[in-house]
C-alpha cells in the first residue's frame, strides 16, 4: 500500500486497514464457522449445507447459495432490536449483496441440487460490518467445502476465486480505506467494493452523502480500495493455513 503521510484518529494512514484476525469455530454444529475482526467490528459467520433447492431451481441439477445478516443487540451503542418477521430495508440489501457476492464465485453445478446457507450475525459494529461478513463469509465458505471433500461429499471444490470487500470514502479531499464508525458518519462520500482474487469487480456500492463527487475522486478511491482487498485476499489464505 501507499498510505499518505497524515494519521487518522487510531492512528493508521489513510491507505491502510484497521487489524485484520479470525477466530475458528466458535460454533461446534454448523460446517463452518468463524469470528472476522476488522478493528472493533466483529462478525460471527457461519455456512451450513442444506439437501434441496429453491422450487424455482429444482430439477436443473445445479446447487445455491443463500445469505442472511443480522445485528445482534448489543451491538451497536443502542441496543438493536431484534428483527424477525419483518426485516428492514438495509438488512435485506446487505444479506443480498453478501449472497451475490459468493455466488458469483460458485461453480453451481458441482454442488447438485444442494444449497448453502450463509449466516452473519454482528457482534460488534464500528462500521464495514457488510465488507467483513463479505470477507469473512468466504472464508467460512472455502473451510466448509474442503470439509466436504475431505468427507467425500463433494468431489471438486466449486468456488473458482476468492472474495473479499472493502470500504473506501472522502472525507473532505482525503481518500480512506475501511472507515471505522467516527469516519463513516462524517464522509461526503462512502463506497463499498467487492472483487476477486484475479481483479475484477464483483459489486460497487457508492453515494455521495453531501455533494456529488467526480470521477477523479473514484478513481483515487478505488485506486486504495484495490491494494486493500489484495491484502485482504492474502489474510483469508493465512486464517485458512492457521486453521490447519
Amino acid at each position: 500500500m501507499s498510505p499518505s503521510s497524515q494519521k487518522r484518529q487510531d492512528g493508521r494512514f489513510s491507505g491502510e486497514l484497521r487489524p485484520f484476525k479470525v477466530t475458528w469455530e466458535p460454533m461446534g454444529f454448523a460446517l463452518s464457522s468463524l469470528i472476522v475482526h476488522t478493528g472493533r467490528t466483529s462478525v460471527l459467520c457461519s455456512v451450513c449445507l442444506e439437501d434441496g433447492v429453491p422450487g424455482w431451481r429444482m430439477g436443473k441439477g445445479k446447487g445455491w447459495l443463500s445469505a442472511e445478516y443480522r445485528l445482534l443487540p448489543g451491538s451497536t451503542p443502542q441496543r438493536q432490536k431484534r428483527e424477525t418477521l419483518k426485516l428492514s430495508g438495509r438488512t435485506q440489501e446487505i444479506q443480498r449483496l453478501i449472497g451475490r457476492s459468493l455466488r458469483s464465485v460458485l461453480d453451481m453445478t458441482l454442488l447438485g441440487e444442494r444449497t448453502f446457507l450463509i449466516d452473519c450475525d454482528v457482534i460488534q459494529a464500528d462500521a464495514g460490518t457488510r465488507t467483513a461478513a463479505i470477507t469473512g463469509s468466504w472464508i467460512a465458505l472455502q473451510s466448509g467445502v474442503l470439509r466436504l471433500i475431505e468427507q467425500g461429499k463433494l468431489i471438486d471444490n466449486p468456488i473458482k476465486a476468492q472474495v473479499a470487500a472493502v470500504s473506501v470514502g472522502l472525507l473532505g479531499e482525503t481518500p480512506l480505506l475501511d472507515l471505522d464508525y467516527s469516519e463513516d458518519s462524517n464522509a461526503d462520500v462512502d463506497l463499498n467494493v467487492v472483487m476477486d482474487s484475479f481483479g475484477r469487480f464483483l459489486e460497487l456500492q457508492g453515494t455521495a452523502e453531501g455533494k456529488p463527487f467526480t470521477r477523479e475522486q473514484l478513481i483515487k478511491l478505488l485506486d486504495i480500495a484495490e491494494p486493500g482487498i489484495q491484502y485482504l485476499h492474502e489474510a483469508q489464505l493465512l486464517a485458512l493455513q492457521n486453521k490447519n
